[in-house]
């Protein structure tokens, strides 16, 4: 069981560091002298990444499969450490189901490729004239290996796919997201705390943006604040999404231009990564003066939403059965029915690692049980398309006796900061 008390022993101080943060616009006139609350976080040792090759192994012998093909991005880091971005030129490993490790690249970017792989490997290099595929094929019948069932992360693409069949005929070719999503779905402390640190900057710098917002900034203005405190505090690949006005309504915004009105609603859904880790919360308010009634219990709905997730995350209990909670207590209220508008137009929650969005998520139908170590977003937004939209939005992991928040919701409308 993880409780919050041993993320703050792998965290340091940073928890107590976001909570001195000053509030005004006197306290702290420069992002530049917020403190840097990502100095002390601990980066995935390599007895960890030993551990997910143990796992992901005996996941595969289960399972009956060969080895799995992984290409560049979050898995890729997830097992080896190796941080490197998709082209069309192929860099993969394949790890066999006895933890051996190949890394397949280009012949000129393997000393690249080499400065962030943190395990034993073989490094099989290609030339711009050669398939990379038959070198992972060549590699894997040596060991006896190139017939059964070969793996596929569920991102690899088809090129990738289609090429190690071919260069391995009598394979059979399978999804292994079972064994690659039965390893990351579930965080260790030290991924936890990881993202409690991304959490914990993200609070931050809301705490220190807001008060600087001003009547007619864009919603570059008002994310560059964000960005601005989210880099002086150690946060990294920061994101943000300002919604201003009736922008709000719609999830993810509109081309429409738009400004800082008093009186309107603002959205924002603003995140990090901290060692690959991230976070992402969402807060809406309305900016000057005193809100409308209408504004006030669409945010007070909208709140209780979030209470309602919360209650029905429990070990043991389907994912989607989350979703299913959420929308019944909204159609009690007038909204919907299902996912229609106004209501919540999306899923109430998606899975959180490495990937902002990441199996598994909170929606209707997905049957995958809660279990210790997941964690999800909880944010069933309200939206009425033509007026605005209200989304509050913070994460929580699973323990064996629930659910834990990283950040704390919102109290009200009044003080959606604290």
């Amino acid at each position: 069981m993880i409780r919050r008390r041993e993320l703050l022993a792998l965290t340091g101080t940073a928890v107590a560091l976001s909570a001195a943060l000053p509030r005004t616009l006197s306290a702290q006139p420069t992002a530049e002298g917020l403190p840097n609350l990502a100095a002390s976080a601990v980066p995935i040792t390599v007895d960890e990444l030993r551990a997910r090759i143990a796992k992901v192994g005996a996941l595969m012998r289960a399972q009956n499969i060969n080895a799995v093909l992984i290409e560049a991005g979050s898995s890729l880091r997830y097992f080896t450490g190796i941080q490197w971005w998709r082209s069309e030129r192929l860099t993969a490993a394949i790890i066999t189901r006895e933890g051996e490790i190949a890394i397949v690249t280009p012949f000129f970017e393997e000393p690249s490729v080499r400065e962030s792989l943190a395990l034993d490997a073989e490094i099989l290099t290609w030339d711009e004239d050669e398939d990379p595929l038959r070198a992972v094929g060549t590699w894997l019948s040596t060991r006896g290996l190139g017939t059964g069932r070969i793996g596929i992360e569920e991102t690899v693409r088809y090129f990738a796919v289609d090429g190690l069949q071919q260069a391995l005929p009598e394979a059979t070719i399978v999804n292994g997201a079972p064994v690659v999503r039965g390893c990351r779905m579930i965080k260790s402390p030290a991924e936890l705390a990881l993202m409690q640190v991304a959490t914990d900057i993200t609070t931050a710098a809301y705490r220190h943006a807001v008060p600087r917002i001003e009547r007619g900034m864009s919603p570059r203005d008002v994310g560059a604040l964000i960005n601005s405190a989210t880099r002086a505090m150690g946060g990294t690949s920061e994101f943000e999404l300002i919604l201003l006005g009736e922008a709000s309504a719609y999830p993810h915004g509109s081309g429409k231009p738009q400004e800082v009105r008093e009186g309107e609603v603002v959205l924002m859904d603003c995140g990090c990564t901290v060692h690959g880790y991230q976070s992402d919360i969402s807060r809406s308010f309305v900016f000057g003066g005193e809100p409308t009634a209408r504004q006030r219990m669409v945010w007070n709905q909208m709140r209780q939403g979030q209470d309602v997730a919360f209650a029905a995350a429990r070990i043991g209990a389907p994912a989607g059965a989350v979703d299913d909670a959420v929308r019944a207590f909204y159609e009690g209220l007038g909204y919907g029915p299902g996912y229609r508008l106004p209501g919540t137009s999306h899923r109430t929650g998606h899975g959180i690692g490495l990937d902002g969005h990441e199996p598994v998520n909170l929606v209707r139908g997905d049957t995958t049980t809660l279990a210790p170590g997941m964690c999800f977003s909880n944010e069933p937004g309200i939206y009425i398309p033509g007026e605005f939209g209200i989304r509050l939005e913070d994460c929580f992991w699973m323990t064996e006796d629930g659910p834990r928040w990283f950040s704390t919701p919102a109290r009200s409308i009044d003080d959606p900061f604290s």
